[in-house]
């Protein structure tokens, strides 16, 4: 009777990867037979996670739901997902985050790196510091500007450490120690990514490095228009090739001037020929970058992809039961409610997800709360900053990526949706 009752019974949307025990769920729904049923005795030693860190879970005190409360409701979000921030003191009164008080440490070239890796909690590449010998070459007395007036970019974030516009700089002009986690760090860049250029402020444009772990080097640059999209493109696996490809771009149109023609092909000449001394390829896909496509687990929605360790066995990662274009129609609504009850309503299927990404934590499969955090991120909103807080950090120390759990909470306390993000004027 039971099988036949089984049968009957509508079958689960998730499958075999559903992993809620509520009891009306399982009455109301049919599911195969899941390993997990078998096991859920096992010790952390059989579960398959081998050396990967020991499980965190979550305070006693966070609460089930992890609903917006009514603070968390942005009234100035727009349709697109994309909240008007008034001002950039909209959390002045919240505890500042600032790294060090170390404002006296020695920056001159000896251990310039080591500061820089203090200030940003990552290393920069070796083609960072080829790349602004090459502009101080060109330009000696302004290398950070050398290529504003015809390409309109300017080498900012650790570029400005290097010309020593932060040696002095105790407060800024609103009267804050600069904290250099959020020193040119745009709304839509996670923490994987570091802006080094900024473009044109209309549209938010700036290029900057992409890496999948703190710990090691950028697999890439990509840029990103902030103002339209979270969408970032790579160009390139080095700063010459990023540079040396808007360069071209900016060539082949006919408005550039005789004058300012003539300098950027020389420059371009000149870059072309240094990145060649260098050993470094101008293209904008090389082969690291498609060897690092293929460890890609999924797109999200920044385009650049998530990369976590996968295992034999594949635990490391499960996708989020929602296809992108269903997940952004969910976020859709819980945005654009009109009414607290409506938008709690909407953030049921939400907490759905996040339930299930608790049950991944537990087994092991990391990456899906990485992903679904980043969506949420990426989707922008500060209606969903508590719900990222309650992912992204946790999903990075599980990772062992403490350093972007840091990031992402020093960013989401001040972010904005600006192209004014110095953090030392």
């Amino acid at each position: 009777m039971a099988t036949k009752q089984t049968e009957l019974k509508p079958k689960c949307k998730y499958g075999a990867k559903c992993y809620r025990r509520n009891a009306d769920h399982i009455k109301a729904y049919s599911h195969p037979k899941r390993k997990a049923d078998d096991e859920e005795d096992t010790p952390d030693s059989q579960t398959g996670c081998g050396d990967q860190p020991k499980k965190i879970r979550a305070a006693p005190d966070t609460p089930n739901k992890d609903k917006p409360t009514k603070s968390d409701v942005d009234p100035d979000t727009t349709s697109k997902g994309v909240p008007e921030e008034k001002t950039d003191e909209d959390n002045a009164d919240e505890e500042d985050v600032s790294e060090s008080d170390e404002e006296d440490a020695d920056a001159s070239p000896a251990s310039v790196k080591q500061y820089i890796q203090h200030k940003y909690l990552v290393e920069m590449p070796q083609d960072f510091y080829d790349f602004w010998e090459f502009c101080k070459a060109e330009d000696s007395a302004a290398p950070t500007d050398v290529f504003k007036r015809v390409l309109g970019f300017q080498l900012v974030g650790p570029f400005d450490i290097m010309a020593g516009k932060h040696e002095g700089v105790t407060h800024n002009s609103r009267g804050k120690k600069p904290n250099y986690l959020r020193h040119w760090r745009y709304y839509y860049d996670p923490p994987e990514f570091l802006t080094v250029i900024r473009g044109d402020d209309d549209t938010q444009f700036h290029i900057g490095y992409y890496r999948d772990d703190p710990k090691e080097m950028p697999v890439f640059l990509a840029a990103n228009a902030a103002k339209t999209s979270c969408t970032l493109t790579p160009r390139g696996d080095n700063l010459f090739a990023a540079v040396s490809f808007y360069m071209k771009e900016r060539l082949k149109g006919k408005e550039l001037g005789g004058g300012d023609r003539k300098w950027l092909e020389g420059v371009s000449q000149r870059l072309g020929e240094q990145a060649g001394v260098l050993g470094l390829s101008l293209d904008t896909r090389t082969k690291a970058m498609k060897r690092r496509q293929k460890k890609v687990v999924c797109d999200s929605f920044h385009g650049a992809g998530i990369v976590v360790p996968v295992d034999e066995n594949e635990i490391g990662y499960r996708p989020v039961p929602e296809t992108p274009g269903d997940l952004k129609k969910i976020l859709k609504k819980i945005v654009e409610a009109r009414t607290e009850t409506e938008r709690n309503k909407f953030f049921d299927p939400l907490q759905e997800l996040i339930t299930l990404v608790q049950f991944a934590n537990d087994e092991c499969d990391y990456g899906e709360g990485l992903e679904l955090g980043m969506d949420l991120f990426s989707f922008g909103g500060k209606v969903f900053h508590s719900t990222i807080l309650h992912l992204l950090p946790l999903a990075y120390q599980l990772l062992r990526r403490t350093q972007y759990a840091k990031i992402i909470s020093t960013h989401l306390r001040h972010r904005r949706h600006t192209a004014d993000l110095s953090e030392l004027d």
